[in-house]
């Protein structure tokens, strides 16, 4: 039997999200799920009068690929893969991940032959910059326990957040976005943190439920060499298939000279990827009001109320500070006071103290406020 709570997410996916016209395709890309919603899609896609393209996928199967994988194997699978991305105008990546360590034990080398030759091309660069996608989880017992709740306290959690009202999120987005724009010096303050950098001139990108469900974001990027001082991040971060935790990066002249955490050697073969994943392509403060706690799932952790993200690696090209890499790996600090507290400086203004925004246009964004 279907979930009815699906009907309407698929419905905020094809028309809001993807903005799906007649006769336009989509590929809808699923992995660890053949049912549940990928069936919701398809029938909305069907209403809206566009062209469903179905690929189900397993991150088991994708673990052996990636293992053993040749370069001649992962440039064919790019070759293949992107060629239908190009004949796709939207794209959903739908995640019913069963285990979400699963490719944790991917030798190092091959994760990153894999992702030079299949992820940069299909999705950091093409997918990313010329389709209008959206990526989203679906829930299961294996997020709840992550999350660590019951089964069906997370379904119940993961529709509240995934059907906000994202018509109310876009309207008390616009006064960040406006400061945002106008902004030239940023300045982070918190535990292990004292970090200062510059977003003059850079694009910035309100997050309402346009590239990823659920959404609460508005994100730019640093100026790629103004970057200096100490970030550290208290929210434990999966990534490629390894977790991360304890991390704190000192940046000098927006590089990264000092790196520290857990697991270490993991954390140096990551950042020795390629020079831009020792540099910074985005910046962005999250404000989704249900979302309060970490639960290794970047999804979720990136929109969590008070947090901000910072994150090594590729810029996107609508918030673009040239900076270009293999990897966009978003690492969240949250502020809230549970969190230890902190700071967010525009231009010598504080406009964020321990989580909550303290300047009149803003106050629109905090929970308390947005879900009243």
């Amino acid at each position: 039997m279907r979930d009815p709570r699906n009907a309407r997410l698929a419905q905020v996916v094809i028309h809001h999200s993807t903005r799906l016209q007649p006769g336009e395709a989509i590929l809808i890309e699923s992995f660890d799920l053949a049912d549940g919603l990928v069936f919701d899609l398809v029938d909305e896609v069907h209403r809206a009068g566009g062209i469903p393209l179905v690929y189900l996928r397993s991150n088991a199967v994708n673990r052996g690929l990636m293992a053993a994988g040749s370069e001649a194997q992962f440039r064919l699978q790019a070759e293949i893969e992107l060629h239908q991305m190009q004949k796709v105008q939207a794209y959903v990546g739908l995640r019913g991940s069963n285990n979400i360590s699963e490719l944790s034990d991917v030798p190092g080398d091959r994760m990153a032959l894999y992702t030079k030759l299949v992820q940069q091309p299909v999705h950091l660069d093409y997918r990313v910059n010329h389709t209008r996608w959206v990526v989203l989880r679906y829930p299961n017992a294996a997020m709840a326990q992550q999350a660590g709740m019951s089964t069906e306290q997370f379904e119940d959690f993961y529709y509240r957040v995934c059907t906000v009202d994202y018509g109310k999120l876009a309207e008390a987005i616009v006064p960040l976005e406006q400061r945002m724009r106008r902004t030239d010096q940023v300045r982070l303050v918190g535990p292990g943190t004292d970090l200062r950098f510059s977003i003059k001139g850079m694009g910035v990108v309100p997050c309402e439920g346009r590239r990823n469900i659920p959404d609460g974001e508005c994100f730019t990027a640093p100026v790629r060499d103004s970057v200096n001082g100490t970030i550290s991040y208290n929210a434990p971060s999966l990534y490629l298939g390894t977790t991360y935790d304890h991390l704190s990066f000192t940046f000098e002249n927006g590089r990264i000279v000092k790196a520290t955490g857990d697991p270490q050697e993991r954390l140096d073969q990551l950042l020795a990827t390629d020079e831009g994943a020792r540099h910074v392509g985005e910046f962005s403060l999250g404000f989704n009001p249900h979302i309060l706690h970490p639960m290794k799932d970047t999804l979720f952790d990136e929109k969590i109320a008070g947090s901000l993200h910072f994150t090594p690696g590729q810029a996107y090209s609508i918030a673009d500070n040239g900076n270009r890499s293999q990897i966009h790996w978003d690492l969240v600090l949250i502020q809230r006071p549970e969190y230890g507290g902190g700071e967010v400086w525009f231009d010598g203004e504080l406009v964020r103290k321990d989580g909550r925004f303290v300047v009149k246009d803003l106050e629109g964004l905090n929970p308390d406020r947005f879900t009243t």
